[in-house]
């Protein structure tokens, strides 16, 4: 048989047999499939695996998903620890948007973007330092609304400054499974976003991959988010 051994033939129907998935993972995989599917919102693994039959492998049954919708025009992707059904990449131009339907960020806020990205946890002091120049509420503001920007806690030095950092919307939002996704100096440099007269010594930074505090932050608090305007005194949502 076009040169393969027999034995090696029984032994790749084998491996065959020993590979498929049993009734109850394709059954898995359909609970998986409808979950995601109904869902507005990525879904946490965590969440699957207290719906899907106990025992299951959760991490392998979306991977095997994945597999199966990567050619086809809706994706299945990870965002960190959650799964979404996306539109295939190369499927954009098919889209038609209302020319007022985007607001496109101003550089400032490209930039911000970037910063926080790139140097998370990051203070706003740090931001205009990086930057040389003020940052605005306003710029913050659009960030936040947009959904790509939250706070992340107190930095534990004098003042107590809040820490900014990225959210799985804008991992959504951009494409990336996970924070350390984000293009390397030779991967910007190809994109044409970096100058040919950078300093010798410049490096991208690699930001955290990690979503708990770090050793130098502490939790933000009621009373902090009653101060930062994001709460109403005794605990209501500010709208």
């Amino acid at each position: 048989m076009n040169g393969v051994p027999v034995e090696d033939d029984d032994l790749f129907a084998q491996d065959a047999v020993d590979s498929a998935p049993s009734a109850t993972e394709l059954e898995a995989e359909r609970i998986a499939e409808a979950l995601v599917f109904a869902s507005a919102e990525p879904v946490p693994e965590a969440f699957l695996v207290e719906r899907l039959p106990r025992g299951v492998d959760v991490r392998a049954i979306m991977s095997r998903l994945a597999r199966l919708y990567a050619g086809r025009g809706v994706n299945l992707i990870r965002i960190e620890d959650k799964w979404a059904f996306r539109t295939a990449a190369d499927l954009s131009f098919v889209f038609r948007r209302d020319e007022g339907e985007a607001k496109k960020l101003s550089r400032a806020a490209l930039e911000v973007l970037a910063i926080i990205a790139y140097h998370q946890p990051v203070t706003r002091a740090e931001i205009e330092d990086i930057r040389g120049v003020q940052t605005s509420r306003g710029t913050l503001d659009v960030l936040m609304e947009a959904g790509w920007v939250r706070f992340r806690g107190r930095r534990r030095t004098p003042g107590r400054p809040v820490t900014l950092g990225t959210t799985p919307r804008f991992l959504d939002h951009f494409g990336l499974e996970e924070i350390r996704d984000l293009p390397g100096l030779e991967e910007l440099k190809g994109a044409g976003l970096l100058s040919g007269r950078i300093p010798p010594d410049f490096r991208v930074p690699l930001p955290t991959t990690a979503d708990e505090l770090g050793e130098d932050e502490d939790p933000i608090t009621q009373l902090d988010l009653e101060e930062l305007g994001l709460l109403t005194p005794g605990g209501g949502a500010d709208e």
